[in-house]
């Protein structure tokens, strides 16, 4: 059984801007998003939302 839909939607690391190595996992849809991803998120460690950014 293949999987059809791995290609277009790769598993992706979000990675806090804030240093303290907090990271999120989600996937992405490689048409809309061709470039890397950056979401602000809540990093509970610096206990604020900050940006997070795709690591490949």
């Amino acid at each position: 059984m293949s999987r059809k839909g791995s290609d277009l939607r790769p598993i992706v690391k979000l990675r806090s801007t804030a240093g303290t190595g907090y990271t999120y996992v989600t996937k992405k849809n490689r048409r809309n998003d061709p470039e890397r991803l950056v979401l602000r998120r809540y990093d509970p460690r610096v206990r604020r939302h900050v940006d997070f950014r795709e690591e490949r």
